[in-house]
Order: C-alpha cells, then sequence, then structure tokens
C-alpha cells in the first residue's frame, strides 16, 4: 500500500527542476515529505521554483525547498551546488537530471556548435550530475535521469537529441552496473506528450494538431507532470528499491505506434 510521507525527510535534488516536467517532480516528492533542492542555471527561475514548490506544500506542513544555481556543463558550478545542497538539506537520497535542451531542426541545419550544445547539456550535463553527486549520496541512494522517447525512435530534425537521449540511456545501463554493489541504483524515465510543458507546445502549437496528436497515442491523452513524478516517486521510494538500470516508459503507449481510431476497430463497453 502507497504511504504518502513514503519521502519524508528524504533530500532530492533535481537539476533542471525549475520548469516543466522536473518542476512537477519536485512538487510531487515534496508533497510526499521530501526535503527539495532545484538546480537552475538562472537564479531568479530557480527561487521561483522553490517558493512555488514551497507554497504548494504548505497546506500539509512540507518543507521548504532551497533554490540553487549552476549551469550542467561546468563541474566546478555542479560541485559547488552539490556541496551548497548537502550544507542545508544533508546527504542525497535521490539524485535526478533533468536538465535539457532542444531545437527542432534538420541535421543539415544544425551546426557543430549547435550539435555541440545539446549533447553538452543533456548527455555531459547528465554525466557531472551523477558523477560528482555520487560523493554526496546517503547509501541506497537512487538515481534518476529523465531521457525521452527519442533515445530509441530516430525522428526528423532531432539528430541532436537523439544522440543525447541515447547516450543517456546506455550511460545509465552503465552506472547501474558499476554501482549497484555500492548499494545505489540508475534508472531513467521516458515521458511521452505532457500537458503544460514546452516540448509539448513545440510538438502540437494548436488544439488541432494536439488532437491529431492525441488520437495516435493508445491512452487517446496527453499526460500530466503529476505521472511523471508519481514515477519518479515510485523509483526514489523503497517500492522501487529492485528496479536499477531500467528505463520506465511513461507516455499512455505513444512507443506502441499509431492508434489511430480511424486504424482501429475499437472495441464497445
Amino acid at each position: 500500500m502507497f504511504d504518502p510521507t513514503t519521502l519524508k525527510d528524504r533530500v532530492v535534488f533535481i537539476a533542471g527542476g525549475t520548469s516543466g516536467i522536473n518542476l512537477g517532480i519536485a512538487k510531487g516528492m515534496a508533497a510526499v515529505g521530501a526535503k527539495v533542492a532545484v538546480l537552475g542555471r538562472n537564479p531568479d527561475k530557480a527561487t521561483a521554483a522553490a517558493q512555488e514548490i514551497t507554497e504548494s506544500v504548505t497546506s500539509n506542513n512540507g518543507h521548504s525547498a532551497i533554490a540553487l544555481t549552476a549551469d550542467v556543463r561546468d563541474p566546478e558550478q555542479v560541485e559547488s551546488a552539490l556541496q551548497s545542497c548537502v550544507a542545508q538539506l544533508g546527504k542525497i537520497d535521490c539524485l535526478i537530471s533533468g536538465a535539457a535542451g532542444n531545437f527542432p531542426a534538420p541535421a543539415l541545419g544544425i551546426s557543430p556548435k549547435g550539435f555541440k550544445t545539446v549533447i553538452d547539456i543533456d548527455l555531459l550535463g547528465t554525466y557531472n550530475v551523477f558523477h560528482l553527486g555520487f560523493q554526496h549520496l546517503n547509501k541506497g541512494a537512487s538515481l534518476i535521469a529523465i531521457t525521452a522517447p527519442q533515445a530509441v525512435t530516430a525522428m526528423p530534425f532531432q539528430v541532436h537529441v537523439c544522440a543525447a537521449k541515447a547516450g543517456i540511456n546506455m550511460m545509465i545501463k552503465c552506472l547501474a552496473v558499476e554501482w549497484g554493489a555500492a548499494g545505489i541504483t540508475v534508472n531513467g524515465i521516458s515521458p511521452g506528450p505532457i500537458n503544460g510543458t514546452e516540448g509539448a507546445e513545440r510538438l502540437a502549437p494548436t488544439p488541432e494538431t494536439k488532437a491529431k496528436m492525441a488520437d495516435k497515442i493508445a491512452s487517446k491523452r496527453f499526460g500530466e507532470t503529476k505521472d511523471i513524478a508519481d514515477a519518479a516517486i515510485y523509483l526514489a521510494s523503497d517500492m522501487g528499491r529492485y528496479m536499477n538500470g531500467t528505463i520506465m516508459t511513461v507516455d499512455g503507449g505513444t512507443e506502441l505506434g499509431d492508434a489511430s481510431t480511424d486504424c482501429l476497430s475499437v472495441p464497445s463497453r
């Protein structure tokens, strides 16, 4: 049975936790009793996110969230933020890497610098957070990387993101193999289209395109940030203690392919 205080007083560090899916995860973690640190490159956005998280849990006597600032591409900045988290909240029980960059563009339209930027934010950033974070973890800690369907599905105008996310997926598996003996679990979450996020707005900028996209999903809807937060809470809690090296797909069946109603014989109920 799920205990709503399953992460009570555990320390959760979320890189990229200032908006969208990652902010939703931060709120979910705080709602089940965790002490949350959100890391962002922009100090004003990080502070605003921490305030929003704190306000979201004041009604159930949750902890105040703290804001940290760093560019995940810079190891020294990441290390400083990790040290600040530990000094204020204690050693880390759940370390989440969710910072990401994306801009749709054809392969011939992406400069080497543009390609490198996405690789550096997504792939190198995840490595920096996990590699440097290791020494700041409590025994039994959970590491979670936010990956994407582009890791396993080739997509036009996404060669940079596909390459970065595929690297993250393999990093998850390699670190699970190396660090499992230390009592650490390393997993990933691959979200489908999620309402209220920048990615979903780019994919479906109008109600018409959103309806067409939703119809292709087996569950016939976009997800909510809470869907991803619930998955992260599971992986970070004792319920997910035997999950290791796994990519948890939370996409309503998006990866299954086109489930448009005009392609299917829908059973009556």
